[in-house]
């Protein structure tokens, strides 16, 4: 595939890039959740957590929040105000999504390096991580956003997921061959040209492949359950201790990889391990609990929290990687019945380059 073949010229994106997520944000995106099969049995449980989240992001930037309508907002905005959040920071959107993965379903918002008043939503096309829920009005979520920020919009044509993805903003990108590869989302592109889709659309120069994600993880091995950059030169990787658990080998074998790479600057990463927390387990079904799953907002860390003694250490290890913020353990051991943490429940809207 060539250049030509893309659905938008490249003189259009020229300039364009992902911003890592530490750059600062102008607001952060999250869809309200209220899909029951999403957490079956137990929904009304991760609301505490949720909302714990919401206030948390709101005390450090705006939080837009996609609702059902307006009894669901009224609702919100009620049990927000009873925790004592900072309601001036949290704007809500009749936007109705089929499920709370903003991560997944919501814009990728570029800057223009060239122009720092340039802003951009990249508007892939979402299939529920490979066709397994429904999502048709997640699909209508990044132009409906874009619209409402009076925003360009670039559409590749192509499946992509937020999650599936990381970025340093100095021109690398972490991802996974077991799910960009997976024949339930691209399978008429090659690797290549999957490649040549990040560079073109994310702005970036150096994918980085690793693969398999962990046990009980649906989206076919996101790497924000994985493996994260914490600065420009600087990766934190799970790791299972236990060599019986079946996360052993896989995070094993992407170790190995981020340790032999070379970034788009020449330089060999430095590389932390983060210990991954005890099983969790609910209805006899794997959960995929992971520490990478944190999310940084402005002068936070938000981390999810598995009430077990790795909880601490990982809080220890994330504050030496992110000098400056603050680390903020929240309970994610209900919220993870749904497959996914507070990273896979939110999006960053980067602010322009100043």
């Amino acid at each position: 595939m060539n250049n030509s073949e893309l659905r938008v010229p490249n003189s259009e994106l020229k300039g364009y890039y992902f911003p890592a997520e530490w750059e600062h944000h102008e607001a952060t995106w999250l869809s309200y959740p209220h899909n029951e099969n999403s957490w079956p049995g137990k929904i009304e449980t991760i609301f505490p957590s949720y909302h714990l989240f919401i206030k948390t992001l709101a005390d450090n930037e705006l939080v837009h929040i996609n609702v059902l309508d307006k009894a669901m907002a009224d609702r919100v905005d009620s049990a927000l105000r009873a925790i004592g959040t900072n309601m001036q920071n949290v704007v809500f959107h009749q936007f109705p999504t089929n499920d709370a993965w903003c991560r997944d379903h919501g814009p990728a918002f570029l800057l223009n390096r060239d122009n720092p008043d340039l802003k951009a939503v990249v508007d892939w096309n979402y299939n529920a991580w490979g066709g397994k829920y429904p999502c048709d009005l997640d699909n209508l979520i990044p132009a409906q956003i874009a619209d409402y920020l009076g925003l360009p919009v670039f559409k590749p044509g192509i499946v992509m997921e937020g999650g599936s993805v990381d970025f340093n903003g100095c021109g690398d990108v972490l991802t996974t061959t077991s799910c960009l590869l997976n024949e339930n989302r691209n399978p008429h592109l090659s690797q290549q040209q999957i490649e040549e889709y990040l560079c073109n659309y994310y702005g970036v120069d150096n994918v980085i492949w690793l693969g398999d994600g962990i046990d009980g993880d649906d989206t076919d091995g996101h790497v924000d359950d994985l493996s994260r950059f914490c600065n420009a030169d600087t990766i934190v990787t799970a790791v299972e201790a236990d060599r019986n658990d079946e996360n052993y080998a896989p995070l094993q074998e992407n170790l190995k990889t981020l340790n032999k790479i070379r970034l788009a600057s020449g330089k060999q990463p430095t590389v932390v391990e983060l210990p991954m927390p005890e099983r969790v387990v609910w209805d006899d079904q794997r959960l995929p609990a992971s520490y990478a799953n944190f999310y940084v907002a402005n002068n936070v860390v938000v981390v999810p929290a598995y009430r077990c003694k790795a909880d601490d250490k990982a809080c220890q290890i994330l504050e030496e990687c992110f000098p400056g913020r603050t680390i903020v353990p929240i309970d994610s051991t209900d919220i993870i019945w749904g497959l996914g943490s507070f990273h896979c429940l939110s999006q960053q809207e980067p602010a322009l380059i100043k």
